[in-house]
């Protein structure tokens, strides 16, 4: 019996040592399992050097490494193997993707800069061919004497083509991201305020410009600080004669000078304003028309042809001497309301600007010159400055 109880004891030992020990080998191999997914799962990102550059390759498996090197390197340009003509695949990004979806004004730009710069260079190469040094050269064609904005703005439409091609999946990088690239030109020429005796002047002979459209675009652009297209895009149902209050709600813009394009918006969200006229300005006002008639020019909005006109004859009516610029007028009016009030925000929300800097930066240009601070600390607190 004792024997039997034994034997018995032994076997469930056995069986017991065998199932622990199946249990630390399942175990094990769900870790292995595990470690394995997990190494599996991590994305391989290596440096490499490519034509003297250094360029990071990420992936998923060594497979897809592999092939991104042989792409990378023209081995293969794609999955199919076909390459594309810049040319043609820019022209696709244009009227696709761009010109329908952009301001009129903004895709002449863009056209422009596609045709006077960017074709010339990448016209006839392929698309996966284009490198670094290829986009280079546009920049360098474009010369020195060329404005940091002008090649600001091949830059961006070159930036749209590229980033369209790498979501294609024709290129591995976009060239124009190069650490190599360079473009530098010159800064932008700021805007001048006329003086205070000049408009001074143009405001006392008001009543010497002979035309009354002529008169009204004057009067308006004196004393308000409007963009030259939303004095155009002014209609009858945008002026409160009694608060002496415009409402600037619409533009007119001209992709073309002679095709006038009126638009129901503001060129940004923080345009869109109500703006106090002095009554005065009211005599200089044509007889009023129908609320959706423009009060520079009736039922249609005016070209950038009969504004040169306007210019023109407001120059010789006045008497002025110098060329009328219409934006000179904004820059004028508001470095002048910053004079007289010294109040910023006032400033920022009569251009219609999102934040401060930009007013600050672009159109507050100061009336004093060179100011002794000293003099100024003395002033105010009463203290004597020799």
């Amino acid at each position: 019996m004792n024997r039997l109880i034994a034997y018995t004891l032994n076997k469930v030992g056995d069986a017991l040592r065998s199932a622990n020990l199946e249990n630390e080998r399942s175990q094990i191999s769900r870790r292995e399992s595990e470690e394995t997914m997990s190494i599996n799962k991590k994305k391989i990102r290596r440096e490499i050097m490519l034509n003297g550059e250094k360029v990071w390759i990420t992936a998923d498996t060594e497979q897809e490494y592999i092939n991104k090197v042989l792409r990378l390197s023209g081995s293969i340009n794609s999955s199919t193997g076909e390459k594309h003509n810049f040319r043609e695949y820019a022209q696709k990004w244009f009227d696709v993707f761009s010109k329908p979806n952009v301001e009129s004004v903004t895709a002449t730009t863009y056209e422009r800069q596609l045709t006077n710069h960017i074709y010339p260079v990448l016209g006839a190469m392929n698309l996966e061919d284009i490198t670094s040094t290829d986009v280079q050269k546009i920049f360098n064609n474009m010369g020195d004497s060329a404005k940091q904005e002008s090649k600001n703005k091949v830059k961006t439409v070159l930036n749209q083509i590229f980033k369209m091609a790498l979501d294609d999946n024709l290129i591995l990088r976009n060239p124009l991201l190069s650490s190599s690239i360079r473009i530098k030109g010159l800064a932008a020429t700021e805007t001048e305020p006329y003086t205070v005796e000049q408009m001074r002047h143009l405001a006392s002979h008001l009543n010497d410009v002979k035309r009354p459209m002529d008169r009204a675009w004057l009067a308006i652009s004196l004393s308000l600080p409007l963009r030259p297209e939303e004095v155009l895009g002014l209609q009858w149902a945008d002026v409160d004669e009694e608060t002496c209050t415009i409402h600037v709600r619409n533009t007119v813009t001209h992709p073309t000078r002679n095709e006038p394009e009126y638009k129901a918006y503001t060129k940004t969200a923080s345009s869109i304003r109500d703006l106090k006229f002095p009554r005065e300005i009211l005599a200089y006002l044509p007889e009023r028309g129908m609320p959706s008639e423009f009060v520079i020019g009736g039922e249609k909005p005016i070209s950038y042809t009969k504004l040169r006109g306007i210019r023109k004859r407001v120059n010789l009516d006045t008497k002025f001497g110098e060329t009328i610029t219409p934006r000179r007028f904004r820059t004028t009016v508001a470095t002048d309301i910053s004079a007289m009030t010294h109040d910023l925000k006032l400033v920022q929300k009569s251009l219609g600007h999102a934040t401060p800097q930009m007013t600050l930066k672009h159109y507050d240009k100061g009336r004093s010159g060179a100011i002794d601070a000293s003099n100024a600390i003395g002033t105010c607190y009463g203290l004597s400055v020799n």
